[in-house]
């Protein structure tokens, strides 16, 4: 039995409806076995029940067994869904609705969500690309919780995007148990970061001699230091193509650095297309 959604009867629903009802919004589920629609619309509730997290409770009522709750509350077809909260009746729909409508009608009527931890709000600061916003967040949440790794590597993150390498240099001196994989992803991006060039003259010899692979693995880092990481990564590529044993297979090895330094979710599509491409290049 979940502790979002239960079966009430007669015997129960002043304690799991009425008594529930007056702290959060419980959501009343007139059903029954014969009901076809009925088996559509109840595990959809269940289901949202458990991923709302007590932002409403859902109280699934058999009305063949409990006709006297059912005609309390006037139903005359099933499925039927009644609102409580605070003693009243606050909304209600009839029929099994599709799940998005469903999901509208609860948002309208549960409870707000909790507020979004500093961590989740960094995030997305970093998806609007505000970095100093993020940051600021960022080092808050650490001073909240120092021994947070997951959330000082994320400070670490936006500040290599910030191209502020020495300050993150500093940060991942230190010891990563928890988040030993991911501090060594930003150790590699670090590494990249140092490749920093001016792509214009690598470009300019590039196309005045297109085998000067040495040329183009210079370049291929430069891209990387700038977070250009498709053309790097095609720069790279393009040198196996060309040479797959040039310098002891240096663009093989230049493409498994940067596979490492962009191991994450962030990265992983990018990541894939050219595991898959080299495979294919090697192969």
């Amino acid at each position: 039995m979940s502790e979002f959604a239960f079966d009430v009867t007669k015997e129960n629903f002043q304690e799991k409806v009425g008594e529930a009802c007056m702290q959060v919004p419980v959501v009343v589920d007139f059903w029954a076995p014969w009901c076809a629609p009925c088996q559509t619309l109840k595990p959809m509730l269940e289901k949202l029940a458990e991923e709302f997290k007590g932002r409403f409770l859902l109280a699934k009522i058999n009305s063949d067994e409990n006709p006297e709750i059912a005609q309390y509350f006037g139903v005359r077809s099933i499925p039927s869904v009644k609102v409580l909260f605070q003693g009243q009746l606050v909304d209600e729909f009839n029929g099994a609705l599709p799940e998005s409508e469903v999901r509208a009608f609860l948002e309208r009527i549960a409870l707000p969500g909790a507020e979004a931890s500093l961590r989740e709000q960094a995030a997305e600061l970093v998806a609007a690309g505000n970095l100093d916003g993020a940051l600021t967040v960022l080092i808050e949440a650490t001073r909240q919780q120092p021994e947070d790794e997951a959330t000082r590597l994320d400070a670490i993150d936006v500040l290599i995007q910030l191209g502020r390498n020495d300050e993150a240099q500093q940060l991942l001196a230190g010891e990563y148990t928890a988040e030993a994989d991911r501090a060594n992803t930003l150790r590699a991006r670090l590494a990249l970061a140092a490749g920093a060039a001016d792509v214009a003259p690598l470009e300019a010899r590039l196309a005045a001699n297109a085998d000067d692979h040495a040329t183009r693995l210079e370049l291929s880092a430069a891209y990387a230091a700038q977070s250009r990481f498709r053309e790097a990564l095609e720069a790279a590529l393009e040198v196996v193509i060309r040479d797959r044993f040039f310098d002891q297979g240096a663009g093989r090895k230049a493409m498994l650095n940067l596979f490492e330094a962009l191991s994450g979710e962030q990265h992983d599509d990018l990541v894939r297309e050219f595991r898959r491409k080299l495979s294919a290049t090697l192969n």
